[in-house]
């Protein structure tokens, strides 16, 4: 279903000092994807698929601040992208980073909602 909020981003200076603070305070996994500046993290359990078990329970990741990740982010699930895209800014939003392919997991981009908030945007599937 869209809409919902399915993944968080935590940007952090030092990768590997963010990790070790959340990795001891919260016991969160961390597991870094091979070929990117990104860090899953693990909040709570997950089937095989990586889905969590927990109603309501969403993973997230870490990544190097930059543009235009500055502070955490909140990722909402979307059918189709693009036109999620163009609804944003009819409504008032501006794209800051246009559709990009993750892996062969699916696409993703970010927006400012017209309160000057950064929201990111998850499609699934590389279609």
């Amino acid at each position: 279903m869209s809409g919902k909020v399915v993944h968080f981003e935590l940007p952090a200076d030092d990768l590997s000092r963010a990790e070790a603070f959340y990795s001891k305070v919260f016991g969160w996994t961390m597991r870094s994807v091979p070929g990117m500046e990104y860090t899953l993290v693990g909040t709570t359990p997950t089937n095989e698929e990586g889905v969590p078990t927990e109603p309501g329970a969403i993973n997230g990741g870490m990544l190097r601040r930059q543009p235009p990740v500055q502070a955490p982010v909140v990722v909402i699930h979307v059918g189709e992208l693009d036109a999620t895209l163009r609804t944003v800014e009819a409504h008032g939003g501006q794209v800051v980073r246009s559709k990009f392919q993750v892996g062969e997991a699916g696409f993703a981009a970010y927006f400012k909602d017209p309160e000057g908030n950064t929201i990111g945007l998850w499609q699934e599937g590389g279609h």
